[in-house]
């Protein structure tokens, strides 16, 4: 039975990967510090330590990261703890074990330049310091040399926690009106969906060790935040959700108006096709996943 190690199985990607990884083995994902019998503390490495000796992974599968973006503009040090010095952690304890390590990363990495899909061979200059993070977390675990698969995404939403797509209908359930940035424009992806990729290449990489590498990973197509929250309010009114805004009462402004700490990338395309190829999927579009998510959040 193959043991897989989930670490941040209560954030959105993690929820959806404790279903996921179900089928490949046995799948034990330890709470923070504070919870009863064994817990794990990314940033206190003596726990780490007594999960890998308790459990002996064959893979682990780190769904956490700090992502607090415009707060690690001032204090980057958070961010740099968990996306970087965590991984390179990780890396060195998986590749002692001989352990697949699976990591996530993000498409701010990049510098988003341009109108086009961006490949795994873009060069990364990120506009951040949170993308300054994610890019040590990706090179040390390159770096290591233990196996690996390091999975890109973007504007991740479901129906957990903390997201674009849930914090838009929070303000459209009380706003007459949203202002959204209309230069912005990214791929939406649903986690069940990333999940359901992730757990199909783990299991084809276990099988065929030089498949891992990086990779991105996103549904398909890509669209600017401002039409995706007229998406977003178009389809949640049509299953009854109480929203006040109105699909055109979103109005597009420049991204320069909001005066964000942290610089984002304009163009958050990402290029599946490498991943879709090497592990012969199709990832959906990107408005199948929105779909899901809206339904999972009526239901409740």
């Amino acid at each position: 039975m193959t043991r897989i190690l989930l670490i941040g199985g209560q954030g959105q990607v993690g929820w959806a990967l404790q279903r996921a990884l179900a089928p490949l083995g046995d799948v034990t994902a330890p709470p923070r510090l504070g919870a009863p019998g064994l817990a794990l503390d990314l940033l206190q490495p003596a726990t780490l330590d007594e999960a890998m000796q308790r459990l002996q992974p064959d893979v682990i599968v780190n769904a956490s990261a700090w992502n607090a973006v415009d707060a690690a503009e001032s204090d980057p040090a958070p961010a740099f703890a968990l996306n970087a010095d965590a991984p390179a952690r990780l890396a060195q304890a998986a590749a002692e074990r001989n352990a697949l390590l699976v990591h996530f990363s993000t498409d701010q990495v990049l510098p988003g330049l341009g109108d086009q899909p961006q490949d795994e061979d873009t060069p990364p200059a990120p506009l951040n310091a949170y993308g300054r993070s994610k890019l040590a977390g990706e090179r040390a675990i390159q770096a290591s040399g233990c196996r690996h698969l390091i999975l890109r995404t973007t504007w991740v939403h479901s129906p957990r926690r903390t997201n674009f797509l849930r914090a838009m209908l929070a303000r459209a359930a009380v706003a007459d009106r949203l202002q959204v940035v209309d230069d912005e424009v990214g791929c939406p992806t649903a986690a069940d969906g990333l999940a359901d990729a992730t757990a199909h290449a783990v299991r084809a990489v276990r099988a065929q060790p030089r498949l891992g590498g990086l990779y991105h990973c996103v549904d398909a197509g890509a669209v600017s935040r401002f039409d995706y929250v007229r998406h977003l309010l178009t389809e949640a009114r049509q299953l009854g959700m109480p929203l006040r805004t109105r699909p055109d009462d979103v109005v597009p402004v420049s991204s320069a108006y909001f005066a964000a700490p942290a610089a984002r990338p304009l163009n958050a395309r990402l290029d599946a096709r490498r991943f879709e190829a090497t592990f012969g999927l199709r990832m959906s579009p990107w408005q199948d996943g929105v779909r899901r998510t809206l339904q999972a959040l009526a239901r409740s």
